[in-house]
């Protein structure tokens, strides 16, 4: 029999913490969820070490690993996995339309979108190799592991400024490299960081080289964009805070956004300004940006899109 136009009553798309949680609780409330993964199976979590600050594991676990049980839990309650990106949808009408592959269109009663957001990254080749071993695009998320030491960030914003001012709680040293001869971020918190003690910011700064083992970071090379000037710092660990950019664009025209393409979700809820769609996770999520947080607007994404079928089905015909 031919998939082609295959209708399902529930679809997530994406596999983070957000997404197979929407999975585990749309399985649980007899939804038979199909999720699609994306290209990156797991999502961000994947492309990490260890996690600390995920309850449950009081001896942390492994990114990776982590995830694997995610998916294993919301498969063995009846979620239908498959590893597939969407290519377009189409919200104009009840059910709604998403390609899949460029190929194949699934018919889905309710949508429940999950889809993550990625960091910028500088695009060095050192960047990617030491990404987990030294390199982090989440201060809040590995900070920790580098209490005591001296490490570097990058970003010129609020949230590099936060965070800075964060790992300067935990760290004996904060490098913090700005690219202008100014801030981007707001004066309040160029006010914080200028009066925490163990910041030192490197003005007209950008990042040359990570340098490393072979295996993790050992310092960095910066230079000096209008004097050319280049000196080594000795470093255990480079933060990369020069934004996120949120996987939304297959959904640019149909959802509301924010000028940055975050989703707009109705306070307290999970519901977009589609019928039937909603979104969960760090693709509607600018602010906190946790695995845990992801995970529960993942649970409220299940609970509106059960919601919404039973008062659809019980709804009086006109």
């Amino acid at each position: 029999m031919s998939q082609e136009n295959e209708h399902v009553k529930c679809l997530i798309i994406g596999s983070g913490p957000a997404g197979y949680t929407a999975a585990i609780y749309a399985a649980r409330a007899d939804l038979k969820p199909v999720l699609y993964t994306g290209l990156l199976v797991g999502g961000q979590l994947t492309q990490t070490t260890e996690v600390e600050n995920y309850p449950g594991y009081p001896d942390g676990i492994q990114g990776p690993e982590m995830m694997l049980n995610f998916e294993k839990q919301a498969s063995r309650l009846g979620t239908d996995i498959r590893f597939g990106y969407v290519s377009s949808v189409d919200f104009s009408s009840q059910p709604h339309k998403v390609v899949i592959d460029e190929s194949k269109t699934v018919l889905a009663d309710t949508v429940i979108i999950s889809t993550g957001a990625s960091a910028k990254w500088l695009g060095l080749e050192s960047e990617q190799k030491y990404n987990g071993f030294g390199v982090s695009a989440c201060a809040v998320c590995d900070g920790f592991f580098f209490r005591g030491q001296d490490v570097a960030i990058v970003g010129a914003g609020d949230t590099a400024a936060e965070e800075a001012t964060y790992l300067a709680k935990l760290c004996r040293k904060v490098y913090m490299l700005v690219r202008r001869d100014e801030f981007r971020a707001s004066k309040a918190m160029v006010h914080r960081v200028l009066n925490t003690h163990n910041i030192e910011i490197l003005y007209n700064s950008e990042t040359k080289e990570i340098l490393g083992d072979g295996q993790v970071v050992t310092g960095l090379r910066v230079f000096n964009n209008k004097t050319g000037a280049e000196k080594d710092l000795d470093i255990t660990g480079f933060f990369v805070a020069i934004g996120h950019h949120p996987n939304t664009e297959i959904f640019k025209g149909w959802i509301d956004m924010d000028e940055n393409g975050y989703i707009i979700t109705q306070s307290g809820s999970s519901k977009t300004n589609i019928e039937g769609v909603f979104a969960c996770g760090d693709a509607q999520d600018h602010v906190y940006r946790q695995a845990i947080t992801a995970a529960g607007t993942g649970c409220m994404a299940a609970i509106d899109a059960e919601r919404y079928l039973a008062a659809r089905e019980h709804a009086i015909p006109a």
